[in-house]
């Protein structure tokens, strides 16, 4: 019994996300912080790492000596697994070493740059019999995991209508593209093809059909870039069909001023509706069409398995981002543990709580950016959702409108 021993590839001083998984994936003491490549600057990945008190020894400048060095420990010392939370051209490289590395991987969404790589990632997964996790935190989320249960329970009968949106404000005007979180996802060499649907839309695409249990079959998309010399998307709408004739709408936006995260879900079936906002994440609305709608709260009152076993505090006390965050974690420790332990059963199969998005949603999510990005530079209204990559794609030229 020991903790889980976690390397950390970018998230170095200046950057935003990787003290976000840091402190998700300390919060139970399951895991614990043992090496890093913060940065490819050397003096800057050591600073890193000395100010989370690091042995300065495992504060590597470069992913590729980390990996190197750390096969060269001692089993009771070397890490278990790598957390990537780079820009987005790095993501691959990175998981493609990592697990040839014997490493165990936990990747920032997308998981790759384009849809080819993430198959390839698919293949080296499989071949590696290595973990791999996905961090599509909003599946973390206790009253998310309580509308799956209910969807899936036929609580709403069959699913007809699905509506997810997550509008942003925060790249509304020119002068919002000085910062450094904005200047590498509007930079097509480090994003990709998309900068909202690959940041945000692919986790409203994944949240409808994590909750809904249904596949995108289907979708039709009008992608616009608001700003002046913009070379990628920053709003978007998108159609969707599903596999079970359901239909839906999509809308992703960085530009609606004033927005901050404003995540939302609402399924609509035969019987009953749900309705979930991230702002208000502790409340699960349920609407009949003859009785008195229902609001649902954590802790309160008679909730699925898989809720009450990442609730985290008392009715009334929010959960947030960071729990959310750090369900993921617990469930990918768990998931990790297992492997130590000779255990050829997955958690996950029998404790849905421990349920952690995969090398399966890597590969949706990026097909669902390449299959928007198409289908807006298609002069064609519908297009069949498919898993094969779209090699003709481009970003647009700067100034051009549409994505």
């Amino acid at each position: 019994m020991r903790k889980i021993r976690m390397g950390m590839v970018g998230g170095g001083q200046g950057a935003f996300i990787g003290a976000i998984h840091r402190i998700a994936a300390q919060m139970d003491n399951e895991i614990e912080l043992v090496c890093g490549a913060f940065s490819s600057d050397a003096n800057r990945s050591l600073e890193s790492g000395k100010a989370l008190y690091l042995d300065p020894e495992r504060c590597y400048s470069s992913y590729q000596q980390m990996f190197t060095r750390e096969q060269q420990l001692p089993a009771d010392k070397r890490m278990d697994m790598v957390v990537i939370v780079t820009p987005n051209h790095l993501h691959f490289p990175v998981a493609k070493l990592a697990l040839e590395s014997g490493f165990h991987v936990m990747s920032d969404k997308p998981a790759t740059l384009t849809l080819k790589e993430a198959l390839e990632l698919e293949a080296i997964v499989k071949q590696s019999s290595r973990l791999y996790g996905l961090s599509h935190t909003y599946t973390g989320y206790p009253m998310v995991k309580e509308a799956k249960s209910r969807v899936a329970a036929g609580a709403l009968g069959k699913i007809k209508k699905v509506v997810v949106e997550y509008p942003q404000g925060w790249l509304a005007s020119k002068d919002d593209e000085q910062s450094k979180q904005a200047a590498w996802r509007l930079d097509p060499a480090r994003s990709g093809i998309s900068c909202c649907m690959g940041d945000i839309g692919v986790h409203a695409a994944n949240l409808a059909e994590y909750i809904t249990g249904l596949e995108i079959t289907a979708l039709c998309a009008s992608l616009t870039t608001n700003v002046p010399d913009r070379m990628l998307d920053d709003d978007g709408t998108v159609l969707l069909r599903f596999n079970n004739d359901a239909h839906g709408v999509l809308l992703a936006s960085q530009v609606c001023v004033g927005e901050e995260n404003n995540l939302r879900i609402r399924v609509y079936g035969e019987h009953a509706s749900l309705d979930w906002s991230q702002l208000e994440p502790n409340s699960l609305l349920m609407k009949f069409p003859n009785q008195a709608s229902q609001l649902i709260r954590s802790g309160v009152g008679d909730l699925a398995p898989a809720t009450t076993a990442i609730l985290r505090t008392p009715a009334g006390h929010p959960e947030g981002y960071l729990e959310a965050f750090a369900n993921l974690y617990r469930g990918f420790a768990s998931q990790v543990r297992a492997r130590l332990n000779g255990d050829s059963e997955n958690p996950q199969a029998t404790e849905s709580h421990l349920d952690v998005p995969g090398i399966y949603q890597a590969v949706r999510g990026m097909a669902f950016i390449e299959n928007v990005v198409a289908a807006s530079q298609s002069d064609l209204k519908w297009h069949p959702f498919s898993l094969l990559p779209n090699e003709e794609l481009s970003t647009p030229p700067q100034g051009d409108k549409h994505a």
